[in-house]
């Protein structure tokens, strides 16, 4: 990853040190050297440690702070996922441990090799040479990586137990209207609209695949020349479903330079897809029915949907904030940005943007 992606732990989801090192030595072959711990600075949900020892390294991935939705934050459930994909889809982590012991670090977690390479987010790394090339090749590798995930036979992994395919979009359009109607704070006028929108166009599901369902730029890395993905992360989502829904969540993610200044700004710094050369969101799709053969046509739906998913995340986040269940202060707006991301999906639902 890069230098700079990890920070010392925050203030609150500090881990026990002495604890963790224990439970290493006693299930892990690692040097007798003390052990460090940081934090990586991106991602709003799970809290993921980068843990050293000499020359020794690995990922800590543990559920967020506070009360947790029913069946969110699966430890163990991720931990089988990357166990599945990792040999067939290089990118994904290897796995190393699953522990149910929460004396450790006072909840489930798991450990997965230590990828390095580039994460791209709001900038380039310094000296970069930005080229209408560059950006189109790093568009291309995005879709060219998710219809590879896509062409997965989910059949030949442990995912066609641990996942049920059928009635996938009606349960997900129900789901999460519930999930929005027991994390509300403000009143959004539009999303009523939306959700009744949602539930009443909800289209034939296409041919289910893996999904990776939080497929975005800043949960890649890339090799240090940009031309290829060297790892893919936070699994927590993946099942097998319609793969649509899966390009539909990615693209939510994927603003564009045309975009509202909220759209682009609400997580932070407009990402650097907004660059010229790189793809808008039409032609990523475009590119990804092309490369797939998958048929895009209701592609309004799965966009509206994907924005309204993205919206109750944050709504879920900004709930926790308002509860005095998180501190940090990244989440004390997130509510102008869950109004942004409904009307948002409005106005594809009514077909005025893509």
């Amino acid at each position: 990853m890069k230098a700079n992606d990890t920070i010392s732990v925050r203030q609150g989801e500090e881990l026990d040190t002495q604890k963790l090192q224990t439970f290493l030595n006693e299930h892990l072959d690692i040097p007798s050297a003390p052990l460090e711990v940081s934090q990586f600075s991106a991602g709003h949900s799970n809290l993921t440690y980068q843990l050293k020892a000499g020359e020794w390294e690995a990922v800590l991935r543990r559920p967020p702070l506070g009360p947790l939705a029913p069946k969110a934050h699966d430890m163990e459930r991720e931990y089988e996922i990357i166990s599945a994909i990792h040999p067939l889809f290089s990118p994904a982590p290897k796995p190393i441990l699953f522990s149910k012991d929460e004396s450790v670090v006072r909840s489930p977690f798991f450990l997965m090799e230590r990828k390095h390479g580039v994460v791209l987010d709001t900038s380039f790394p310094p000296n970069t040479i930005i080229t209408n090339e560059l950006c189109q090749q790093l568009s291309e590798t995005m879709v060219e990586q998710l219809v590879k995930l896509h062409n997965i036979n989910y059949h030949d992994t442990k995912l066609k137990d641990i996942s049920k395919p059928q009635g996938f979009l009606e349960r997900q359009v129900h789901g999460w209207i519930s999930r929005y109607e027991r994390a509300k704070t403000d009143d959004i006028k539009e999303a009523d609209r939306v959700m009744k929108w949602l539930t009443e166009n909800i289209p034939v599901t296409q041919e289910p695949t893996i999904i990776h369902y939080d497929y975005k730029l800043n949960n890649a890395m890339f090799s240090p020349d940009l031309q290829s993905m060297v790892g893919l992360f936070d699994w927590e989502m993946t099942t097998v479903g319609d793969p649509l829904a899966d390009l539909g969540v990615a693209m939510s993610y994927w603003t564009q330079a045309d975009d509202p200044d909220l759209l682009k700004s609400g997580l932070g710094k407009p990402p650097v897809t907004v660059t010229e050369g790189f793809f808008t969101r039409s032609q990523f799709i475009e590119m990804y029915s092309k490369k797939s053969g998958r048929d895009v046509t209701n592609m309004d739906f799965y966009l509206t949907f994907a924005y309204f998913k993205l919206a109750v995340i944050c709504q879920q986040i900004y709930y926790r904030y308002q509860k005095g269940q998180t501190n940090d202060k990244r989440f004390s707006r997130f509510n102008h940005f869950v109004n942004t991301l409904i009307v948002h999906g409005t106005q594809i639902m009514s077909k005025e943007v893509l």
